[in-house]
């Protein structure tokens, strides 16, 4: 049991006297498979873009926590992800990313898949010629779905099917967010930005959440907005990140800017904000574009980290584009050195979680009570089950 390997009773106490998550959560493959199952399994995850898949037919690969997915824009235009496997004998069916022409065909056997998921062909399936069988119903044997919901183009998938309806578990966040429920589109190639990450991947989120860190590893970014320009942004058990009353438009050189989002409020003039849809999508909002950083949990201690930019109209100047994500990039970059410092730091075993600060941790401290939290209740759900 991880049970005998933890103990979140700390973590959960209030911020004064919290420490922060023991070692294991970082290093214990074990503990990763637990929190696996109750963080990003058990709920909504992010899993990529619309833009990933932009005309009908594209379809992508995706191995997205050990398991093979299949991201498909079927003939409608619609999204749609499956498990990317055939029901015959649990061949993968697409390998890298392309265009299907027709049908997605079993390399295997030959089995054959409309893109909204329906089985369409067995050839032989009765023997030499005989393309159907009674035993085989073609019904019963469509692709496998996953369940998803996209929200301005970020698509997220529930894996187990059990969560609450998107709407009702982001609720107050999209509340929040509202204004910003608009037509946005994306900067294109230019406009994404990866890493490979030595983390965890809830170190990236915790570095995400603060702006405590704004002054030593953004010296650039607190030049003109600062550590007392910020804000928190808490709702425990819902949403926690930061904000700044200070954000700057990016400029051309003819003073060119990014036409803003229509209908905002006042407010959005000079603030921006950063909130975690939790578990793994960390987006930033501001008056003229947003960006979606999108974690893949690659193992105990690696990461995929890949942020998309977008913009309210579908065509903006590309050397802006280029500009804005040279500029996210930078920021992005200067984080490395914290992440993977970090993750380094928890392999010490004197290491208990370490200490918040009440003043400036708020954020960081209730997306460790909210992961210890869900493991708590996995592990509760598992004794009583037994």
């Amino acid at each position: 049991m991880t049970d005998n390997l933890t103990d979140l009773t700390t973590v959960r106490r209030p911020i004064e006297q919290a420490n922060g998550l023991p070692n294991a959560h970082y290093t214990d493959p074990q503990v990763f498979d637990e929190e696996k199952h109750a963080l990003l399994i058990e709920g909504w995850a992010g899993l990529g873009t619309g833009a990933d898949v932009p005309e009908p037919g594209d379809a992508l690969p995706l191995d997205f926590l050990g398991m093979p997915l299949l991201m498909v824009r079927d003939r409608a235009g619609g999204l749609r992800v499956f498990q990317n496997i055939c029901r015959h004998r649990g061949m993968i069916l697409v390998t890298e990313p392309r265009k299907i022409e027709g049908a997605i065909r079993c390399p295997y056997h030959s089995w054959c898949y409309s893109t909204e998921g329906r089985l369409v062909s067995t050839p032989h399936v009765g023997g030499p010629g005989q393309n159907r069988h009674e035993a085989i119903d073609k019904e019963t044997l469509g692709l496998i779905e996953v369940r998803s919901h996209i929200w301005n183009d970020l698509v997220f998938v529930n894996i187990s099917g059990t969560a609450a309806p998107f709407e009702d578990a982001f609720g107050p966040l999209l509340e929040r967010w509202k204004e910003f429920d608009v037509p946005m589109y994306h900067g294109g190639a230019d406009s994404i930005i990866r890493f490979d990450l030595k983390t965890n991947w809830k170190l990236i989120v915790e570095n995400y959440c603060e702006s405590y860190h704004l002054p030593w590893v953004h010296p650039g970014l607190n030049s003109y907005s600062r550590l007392e320009d910020h804000y928190h942004i808490e709702l425990p058990g819902g949403f926690s990140g930061q904000g700044t009353h200070v954000y700057r438009q990016l400029k051309g050189e003819d003073g060119e800017v990014f036409p803003d989002f229509p209908g905002l409020s006042e407010k959005w003039q000079t603030a921006g904000e950063y909130v975690t849809f939790l578990p793994n999508v960390m987006v930033g909002v501001q008056r003229d574009h947003m960006f979606a950083i999108i974690l893949d949990p690659r193992g105990v201690d690696r990461t995929i980290e890949t942020a998309h930019l977008y913009y309210a109209q579908p065509e903006v100047s590309p050397a802006m584009c280029a500009k804005n994500a040279e500029l996210w990039a930078g920021v992005f970059e200067e984080d490395i050195m914290a992440v993977e410092g970090m993750q380094r730091g928890r392999s010490a075993p004197g290491f208990d979680g370490g200490r918040f600060s009440p003043a400036m941790d708020g954020p960081t401290h209730l997306f460790h009570d909210w992961v210890a939290g869900r493991v708590s209740e996995r592990r509760a759900a598992a004794r009583a089950a037994e």
